[in-house]
């Protein structure tokens, strides 16, 4: 019956307009003003759309990029690492293609080397690409590997994807009872990231790991800031993060709630941040960017994200962490098509009580893709008394600054 089930949610999902690239499109209504604010403005994205799982032709990737830089966005953090790449040979497959896609654009291309390339790509009138890896299982268990990653470009890197690497352990790990925490492995690899100038990441990695990983940059790399790449805070919308699935059906039980039931937030949970994990980013001079992902948000937004929505969510990190300690990403995987079945066939890594397809059948269809939102968000965030300053930290700014501080290798 489950086979079933989900077959005719990826039956629907490839016959209907159910992808990131075909969601409302909210542009015709931001105002002039807004929309020039944004062309005149440095705006970073991050986006996670491998190879087969985001795109499949190069013409869908160029298309995306086309409409984005006509927009005014700067540029992405590119996703080049995740669940399908276990290797170094897997990794440099993903990263030809991605490099190749890319360049098919009408819009020239600059890949990033450094933080000034962003500002060059917005005054050359060019699309900025920075490459991000969301695992360290490219690296096979040998942190010199580590460099090899460098020398390929990578400038972020998360030391676990939702699952328990020889690194640490992942979120979707932890809500299944996984308790452990940054391995001496894990240490090796932050060692050898700050040594060749790649920003540490915690996105999808477990509270336990993350509150390890904090305690070792600060006591062996102080002044090294660390970001979140692409996770948005709990305290926003009454979650309670890092609950296990026991601990969840227990909460829920006592208070006599169903799964459909509004306060059913185990999925948004495991994914989202508590205030100390954001507070601790923000006092060590780190970027908490909130991600627009719809499934992730559909027990809270089921009809889909407006920009009204991602400006609330921008806003609510902010009275956590502050203006310089937020930025944005959608997370945006580009069509949704693929992404279920993906899923399925790395169910180990999606192990999360079914939330993630569910999200699908329920009508969950994108990320937010910036291109579409960002101006709408521009009018939002004003109405809610945002200068023109505190938009070009959110935007670019704080994340440039942290990028600045830590792709400059250690000796």
């Amino acid at each position: 019956m489950k086979k079933i089930f989900l077959a005719t949610i990826i039956a629907s999902l490839s016959t209907t307009a159910a992808a990131s690239i075909e969601t409302k499109d909210w542009y015709e209504f931001a105002s002039p003003e807004a929309k020039e604010f944004v062309k005149d403005n440095l705006v970073l994205d991050f986006y996670a759309s491998p190879s087969a799982v985001g795109f499949t032709a190069d013409s869908e990737v160029a298309q995306y990029i086309d409409l984005a830089h006509e927009r005014g966005v700067t540029g992405a953090s590119v996703t080049i690492a995740a669940p399908h790449t276990p290797n170094m040979l897997a990794f440099k497959s993903e990263h030809a293609k991605w490099k190749k896609a890319s360049s098919s654009a009408k819009t020239p291309i600059r890949y990033v080397n450094s933080v000034e390339d962003f500002q060059l790509a917005h005054d050359n009138g060019e699309y900025a690409i920075m490459w991000a890896s969301q695992t360290t299982m490219p690296l096979e268990g040998d942190a010199s590997n580590v460099a090899v990653m460098a020398e390929y470009g990578i400038k972020t890197m998360q030391l676990t994807y939702n699952e328990t690497e020889l690194t640490g352990s992942g979120v979707i790990s932890m809500i299944n009872g996984d308790k452990s925490g940054l391995t001496d492995f894990g240490k090796e690899v932050i060692d050898e990231m700050v040594k060749h100038g790649i920003t540490v990441d915690l996105s999808h990695t477990s509270h336990y790991t993350t509150e390890d990983i904090t305690d070792y940059m600060q006591k062996h790399h102080k002044g090294v800031p660390v970001i979140y790449s692409h996770s948005p805070i709990a305290s926003t919308y009454n979650c309670q993060p890092h609950e296990t699935l026991s601990e969840t059906k227990q909460r829920m039980a006592e208070k006599n709630l169903q799964k459909d039931h509004p306060d059913y937030r185990l999925a948004a949970c495991y994914r989202l941040l508590s205030d100390e994990q954001a507070e601790t980013v923000a006092k060590m001079d780190g970027v908490i960017a909130v991600t627009a992902t719809e499934w992730m948000m559909d027990g809270v937004w089921p009809e889909g994200i407006t920009p009204k929505q991602f400006a609330e969510m921008i806003d609510g990190a902010v009275k956590v962490a502050g203006i310089d300690h937020v930025g944005i990403a959608t997370d945006d995987m580009m069509t949704t098509a693929k992404v279920v079945p993906f899923t399925m066939a790395n169910a180990d890594k999606y192990a999360d009580n079914g939330y993630m397809v569910d999200a699908f059948s329920k009508g969950s269809t994108g990320c937010a893709e910036l291109s579409k939102h960002i101006a709408g968000v521009v009018d939002e965030l004003w109405k809610m008394g945002y200068s023109n300053e505190d938009l070009t930290k959110l935007f670019a700014g704080n994340l440039m600054r942290v990028y600045q501080q830590t792709w400059t290798p250690k000796a």
